[in-house]
């Protein structure tokens, strides 16, 4: 299943997490290797709307805020690598929008 085009990406989970060196948890080097970086937030939001676009949602969990999906993907990043990763994203239950969770990279599927 698609999930919808107008889903939200906070610039604000870019800017100061996916891209900013964390101490657990870290997503930044993993985003380096694809040349994403705090200087280019917009390149990374650009990249997951069209991972959002282009590939299949998994239902996930379901809590009492919402529905949570699962996408499996390619994210190309300003250097023409591409990377695989798990996006996970929510369509909350009270406002039925869905938004951008966070992702993780896809280790078993990278490619070569």
């Amino acid at each position: 299943m698609k999930l919808p085009a107008d889903s939200l990406i906070a610039m604000e989970k870019l800017t100061r997490y996916l891209l900013v060196p964390q101490a657990r948890g870290d997503k930044s080097a993993f985003l380096a290797l694809a040349g994403f970086g705090p200087a280019n937030a917009d390149a990374l939001a650009g990249a997951l709307r069209s991972h959002l676009m282009n590939d299949e949602a998994i239902p996930a969990e379901n809590s009492v805020y919402g529905q949570f999906y699962e996408i499996r993907g390619r994210l190309t990043g300003p250097t023409g690598r591409a990377l695989m990763v798990k996006t996970v994203w929510m369509t909350e239950h009270l406002s039925g929008q869905t938004k951008f969770i966070t992702l993780v990279p896809d280790r078993g599927n990278q490619p070569s």
